[in-house]
């Protein structure tokens, strides 16, 4: 049937053979046939594709483990998060590098490592080209944003990334006392392998986040009480200082890899993967926001509060890298109580790992 459909056919016409070639139905049909092997196999190249993202992502994932272990073999401790001269504060808004700054030398990235100086504000070494630089294995194949951040006036100015290390539950930061959170990188922080006795295995060193997130910053000091609902948080948003917009570099959140702050390099475990944290702002747009109480570095006495949501475009999952090295999918099903103690270090938590 099919051959007769597709061949031309000779048959006889009173005499010499003619030349018959396809009825508009035939071609009606194939075509039909055509777009419905389309339909059916575009879903499984699209899952395709997809599967090979993860393990891409994964990849990248286990590169940065490999990297915070030689860090630490190099150096007995985990990278902070962020260095300051206690009771001091920032002269400018942009200060102390991030992990990811940090751990360069290990990620083969040597030789922007040596272009800067750590002990100088990443936003000073603009001309180095290295805040700039797209860092391939900071970023997820999924990523949607994967462009440059420009400025005001629509220069290059930093190069956003998509994984968030670990800074604990909500308190990222005391000035006065020099405390950190519960987490695995903080401020100032030199914690050993010793310190995370909850064990490697069972606790958060980075997962998955979105580039140029929406997000809200430096209000009144929310307390040590975590936001129990998105509802919560967004109730915390008066007075504060807004980085969202209709735009996409007016959303800046997670775009500035070189920048040790919660809200550009870190991620907390408030909420769980991929949770929308729904904010409705004066322009009347709804927008899926992180929150940071007081940007660190910016106050000498304020403490720093952050829900920054851990976000991935694969569905259902986030990807995550635990302490040991090895990598974990996630499912946004995960349950809160077990979410929050991936996050400590030392919570004395017992959690089977059939749990996540």
């Amino acid at each position: 049937m099919m051959l007769r459909v597709f061949l031309r056919r000779w048959r006889p016409v009173d005499g010499p053979s003619r030349l018959h070639g396809f009825t508009l139905v035939e071609l009606l049909v194939v075509i039909t046939i055509i777009g419905i092997l389309i339909a059916l196999l575009l879903p499984a190249v699209q899952a395709a594709r997809e599967a090979a993202r993860q393990v891409q992502c994964k990849n990248n994932l286990k590169q940065i483990g490999i990297a915070l272990h030689n860090y630490v073999a190099a150096n007995g401790v985990f990278p902070p998060s962020f260095c300051i001269q206690p009771g001091t504060t920032l002269t400018g808004n942009n200060g102390s590098w991030s992990v990811h700054g940090r751990i360069l030398p290990y990620m083969e990235q040597g030789n922007a490592y040596d272009a800067v100086r750590l002990d100088v504000a990443w936003d000073a070494q603009l001309s180095t080209g290295v805040p700039t630089m797209r860092m391939p294995m900071y970023l997820c194949p999924s990523e949607v944003n994967d462009r440059v951040r420009v400025n005001s006036s629509g220069d290059p100015y930093t190069y956003p990334q998509n994984y968030g290390f670990n800074f604990g539950t909500w308190l990222v930061w005391d000035p006065a006392t020099g405390q950190g959170g519960d987490g695995v990188f903080h401020v100032n922080g030199r914690l050993t392998t010793a310190a995370i006795s909850d064990g490697t295995s069972h606790t958060l060193a980075a997962v998955e986040v979105k580039a140029f997130t929406s997000y809200f910053r430096n209000t009144a000091d929310p307390g040590p009480q975590v936001p129990s609902s998105p509802a919560a948080l967004a109730a915390l948003a008066g007075g504060a200082g807004f980085k969202l917009g209709p735009n996409i570099n007016d959303n800046t959140g997670h775009t500035e890899w070189a920048d040790g702050r919660v809200h550009h390099s870190g991620v907390t475990t408030v909420f769980t993967p991929n949770t929308p944290v729904a904010y409705v702002h004066t322009d009347g747009r709804e927008y899926d926001v992180d929150f940071n109480s007081q940007q660190e570095g910016r106050s000498a006495t304020q403490r720093t509060f952050a829900a920054v949501t851990a976000r991935s475009y694969h569905p259902g999952v986030v990807n995550a890298l635990l302490t040991d090295g090895s990598t974990q999918t996630i499912s946004d099903s995960i349950a809160l109580p077990v979410w929050r103690t991936l996050g400590t270090r030392a919570g004395d938590e017992v959690i089977p790992s059939s749990s996540f």
